[in-house]
């Protein structure tokens, strides 16, 4: 198969390491649910008062791309978003759709759909016993967090420009290198504009302590963007994140990640991570060095206060 043919799935052939799931036997290959869940009063319900505690949380500390697609696509018109509305109003701002799957997906499924500007969304929201923290992301987070940044035509297209490099990233074996890169960037990226520093990562932007800890408290770092840094550097998935990287723009993004020799970089990584998710190295342009606090006093698991 060609680099630059997206139409099909990539195969997986013998010598590639992807974590194992069991595909659920109502949906094929592309994982995709036949239709979206029809959500009853309490969920939708859910939905509501999750998105009225984010725009209480979010103003000053949203990036403006994030807003104005809030205000774009008209997330809070009450209840869980209909996927064709969405994905047609979407399409008009950027060409992309949204669709939805069961679960966590492969992978090499995940890449595929984002190079055809398909943004996979979990088909089910999080009852009310897990308001405040779900592991695995739900509607409210691939939707709310993550949805209205594919407004902005810069990040739209290189969220396409990611799920393309997912296949080269396959083909070396390098998965967690450039899962790092979208744990960086997409789910807890920061901005820095005119106003100051604002997130535009959907983990942050779809839950209301990080939104605030990642920008006010003096225990996480808080560096300037540098890719093959990044690419090398650990993360924590259930806690709040000991370092935050921070772009000057989209554009800024867009090329330092499109522009960059993968080819090369990956040859030249070792299996596992160089950092851990605390550092700070020699040539980071650091904006705040964090106190780690809160990951000295044992994080969420010891109660230890988000400061």
């Amino acid at each position: 198969m060609s680099q630059t043919d997206f139409a099909q799935l990539p195969a997986l052939g013998p010598d590639l390491f992807t974590a194992p799931l069991k595909c659920p036997a109502h949906v094929g290959e592309d994982w995709l649910e036949p239709f979206q869940h029809a959500y009853g009063p309490d969920e939708n319900a859910v939905w509501d008062l999750l998105f009225a505690r984010q725009l209480q949380i979010l103003p000053g500390r949203a990036a403006s791309a994030f807003i104005a697609g809030l205000d774009k696509l008209d997330l809070g018109r009450g209840g869980v978003p209909e996927f064709g509305k969405l994905s047609e109003d979407l399409g008009q701002l950027t060409g992309w759709s949204v669709v939805p799957v069961p679960m966590l997906i492969p992978d090499h499924v995940f890449f595929w759909h984002l190079a055809n500007r398909r943004f996979p969304a979990g088909n089910f929201i999080r009852t009310r016993d897990s308001f405040d923290y779900i592991q695995e992301p739900d509607v409210f987070h691939d939707v709310f967090g993550h949805v209205p940044m594919l407004a902005d035509p810069t990040y739209a297209d290189y969220m396409q420009e990611y799920g393309r490099a997912g296949w080269k990233a396959m083909r070396y074996n390098r998965l967690k290198a450039l899962g790092a890169l979208y744990w960086y960037t997409v789910e807890f990226g920061l901005i820095l504009e005119a106003e100051g520093l604002r997130a535009y990562g959907a983990g942050i932007l779809s839950g209301p302590t990080e939104a605030v800890f990642c920008l006010e408290a003096q225990s996480p770092n808080r560096i300037m963007l540098n890719v093959d840094r990044v690419m090398r550097t650990d993360y924590v998935i259930d806690d709040l994140q000991p370092s935050y990287f921070v772009i000057e723009s989209f554009e800024e993004l867009y090329h330092d990640t499109v522009d960059r020799d993968f080819d090369r970089l990956y040859r030249s990584l070792g299996a596992g991570f160089t950092y851990a998710n605390t550092a700070v190295i020699d040539i980071d342009d650091v904006l705040h060095r964090g106190t780690q606090e809160y990951s000295l006093r044992g994080g969420r698991g010891s109660g230890a206060q988000p400061v």
